[in-house]
């Protein structure tokens, strides 16, 4: 059995405040210094648990793709579609280039 953590000072707020720059009131300092001793007792208590016989997972509930199944279907031809294009070239789209050329 492993001996409780030592419960967090209002010293140790004050230190992890001033590492990340923090400018704290006297008030925050007490109200961070309870808020932290909480979390970190309870992150403590689920420490403590036995997980051994638990399998690691990515997401807690089984997740399901809700996607409907693709269906082959008669669609717009490509000589249709480039008839109604602003411009096109060798049976595709022309647009101009990204870099290099003016529109």
């Amino acid at each position: 059995m492993t001996s409780s953590p030592a419960r967090l000072t209002r010293s140790d707020v004050e230190h992890v405040a001033k590492l990340a720059r923090l400018a704290l009131s006297d008030a925050e300092i007490t109200e961070f210094t309870e808020q932290l001793a909480v979390i970190l007792e309870h992150a403590a208590l689920v420490s403590a648990l036995d997980t051994s016989d638990i399998p690691p997972t990515s997401h807690p509930l089984p997740l399901v793709n809700v996607l409907r199944a693709d269906v082959v279907k008669p669609s717009v031809g490509r000589d249709e579609l480039l008839t109604s294009a602003p411009d096109a070239e060798s049976g595709r789209f022309r647009v101009p280039r990204i870099l290099g050329e003016a529109p």
